[in-house]
């Protein structure tokens, strides 16, 4: 069954791009694979702009959308994206209910770095080059966009490197991507073409002295890049070398076709190396051309000399190139696609206690066994019955003492009591479990503490995942353990952001988890400010029924107030 996938670029359409054409690539390879693909981007031709607002009116029935006027961005900009575009972005995603949305460069302020922030779907970031790496520039906004990435991209292991400095992670490397049929190979001519860059002065001058040695070869400086200038070029050579400007593929595949030799830019786009290898050029740049230009020079001297080292370097060009077309980067992707698909869990019937009573439950509080709160267990039990609470989680931090004593003390009562316990891992957060019968040790890793709750047939709550003001799991250990959630807290009455909340909602939502919500409280004032609304349950297995047609409750009060109430309450404990 095919997906619906979204590929965002942040370059104008309109405008030959590196990044546009692997974009463009991708997607016509996708589509045969059958999957639905819908390239978003911006374009500064008005044809484009009018086709883009039908597209939209007509519900994103489109294989381009143009959301807006394009803007230039690098990585020194901070122009940002048009309010209309962002708000035309926010209308595609909405229309388009994407199983993935894929932004290539989310590293620049942009179009594909807002549509990975603010995406429901499955979203996929390609890196393509480690200089777009500036944006988002805070480390909370880098966090917050890599906590929503389900997979990372990059089309180089050097750029994957680069990336991993500011956005960590696994990446999956994949080729730039090349079409094949557009760069056959024709009879070769004796012709170098040589990527030129301004900078590099001293690969220039070492091809120009190889030229040199080499009288019957003619010489192409190729311009990929726009307001770069032109190449000097010495008046004995100006029957030999000429300048050309080709900034996409179909420009490129021509001379490409005819040449012989190439000799990449210290500092070049990959996709044009690739380029020349496919319509098999012989590619003279040779280990530690970085470091000494002279060697690429020398490089291309032997190559115009030796007919047979030529002819079986372009032959190995052309190998390598085969394996790396705009075709095998798609199955590549829809390898992942799919691989990522699992991790959204099905949708849940609705409502399995349908004939139960609601009740309230709060899955998430404290007693004076925690060590920064005095709430006396008794204390608690009346309080939350006052409150018309029907079921609450005791959850101190690494102790279970105040669980159980809270639950024997409410046995024959109404209110119905989940032991739990709030357990400190070793850096990656803290993990509830509930329904325990042994205390687990604080200290261990993630994986280890959910271990210890599944051994005892708990349930592994996490509560509050984004709240950056404490310790939390990374987005990569949350991802890695997605499968082993049953619960997680979209609601902590605590928090003094309400957007960590707003961000746990977006992510539960985004792989259909159970929620959960709570008080957090270490004060009685504060128990049932956080609740969910729920059927009435017996034992864990109804419960988790129940959580399936749970309401969360915000009943928040104020939280200077509360915290007053907590430093007071520890103030006289440390008195006496």
């Amino acid at each position: 069954m095919g997906l619906r996938i979204c590929l965002v670029t942040p370059f104008a359409w309109s405008q030959p791009h590196d990044v546009n054409e692997h974009v463009a690539g991708v997607a016509a390879e996708l589509r045969p694979l059958g999957h639905s693909v819908t390239i978003l981007a911006s374009s500064n031709r008005a044809r484009d702009l009018a086709a883009g607002r039908r597209a939209l009116l007509d519900g994103l029935d489109a294989e381009l959308v143009v959301l807006g006027p394009a803007v230039p961005i690098s990585r020194r900009s901070r122009i940002g994206v048009p309010v209309g575009a962002r708000a035309n972005l926010s209308l595609a995603l909405a229309l388009g209910r994407f199983d993935v949305v894929h932004g290539f460069e989310p590293g620049l302020p942009s179009l594909s770095y807002l549509a990975l922030r603010d995406a429901q779907a499955l979203s996929v970031a390609t890196f393509v080059s480690p200089d777009r790496l500036a944006y988002p520039p805070g480390r909370a906004q880098r966090e917050r966009l890599l906590a929503r990435l389900d997979a990372l991209v990059a089309t180089s292991d050097e750029t994957a490197v680069g990336a991993a400095t500011r956005f960590p992670g696994t990446y999956t490397v994949v080729s730039p991507g090349v079409d094949l049929a557009l760069f056959e190979p024709r009879a070769k001519r004796n012709v170098v073409i040589a990527e030129w860059r301004p900078a590099e002065r001293a690969l220039t001058r070492s091809i120009l002295t190889a030229m040199e040695e080499v009288p019957d070869w003619e010489l192409i400086f190729l311009r990929t890049k726009p307001l770069t200038g032109r190449p000097t070029i010495p008046r004995a050579f100006r029957d030999r070398i000429s300048v050309r400007a080709a900034r996409d593929g179909e420009s490129r595949a021509p001379l490409f076709a005819d040449a012989a030799i190439f000799v990449p830019a210290l500092d070049g786009l990959g996709r044009v190396s690739l380029e020349a290898a496919a319509a098999g050029c012989a590619i003279a740049a040779p280990p530690g051309t970085k470091l000494q230009p002279e060697l690429g020079g020398a490089e291309l001297a032997r190559l115009a000399e030796d007919d047979a080292f030529r002819e079986r370097r372009q032959r190995e060009a052309r190998d390598r190139a085969a394996g790396q077309s705009f075709e095998a980067v798609a199955h590549d992707l829809d390898r992942l696609y799919r691989s990522l698909a699992g991790r959204r869990r099905t949708a849940r019937e609705v409502d399995p206690l349908a004939d139960r009573d609601w009740i309230l439950c709060d899955l998430h509080m404290h007693t004076s066994w925690s060590h920064d709160c005095t709430v006396d267990p008794a204390d608690l039990i009346m309080y939350a019955e006052a409150v018309g609470l029907g079921a609450i989680a005791v959850t101190d931090h690494n102790s279970l003492g105040g669980a159980l004593e809270t639950a024997e003390l409410a046995s024959g009562r109404d209110l119905v009591v989940i032991p739990g316990e709030e357990v400190k891992t070793d850096g990656q957060g803290e993990v509830i479990g509930l329904f325990l019968q042994e205390e687990i040790p604080r200290g261990l890793s993630f994986a280890d503490t959910i271990a210890a709750i599944r051994r005892q047939g708990g349930f592994v709550y996490v509560p509050h995942p984004f709240d950056r003001l404490h310790a939390i799991p990374d987005p990569a250990t949350l991802h890695k353990h997605l499968a082993d959630i049953d619960i997680f807290e979209v609601y902590n009455a605590r928090l003094l952001f309400e957007g960590y909340n707003d961000e746990a909602v977006r992510f539960a939502g985004k792989y259909n988890l159970m929620v959960g919500a709570g008080s957090d409280a270490h004060v009685l004032q504060g128990v049932g400010t956080g609740a969910l609304r729920m059927r009435a349950f017996d034992g864990p297995d109804e419960f988790l029924l129940s959580l399936r047609s749970a309401q969360v409750l915000r009943r928040p009060r104020s939280l200077v107030y509360l915290q007053s109430l907590k430093w007071v309450a520890q103030a006289k404990e440390r008195v006496r």
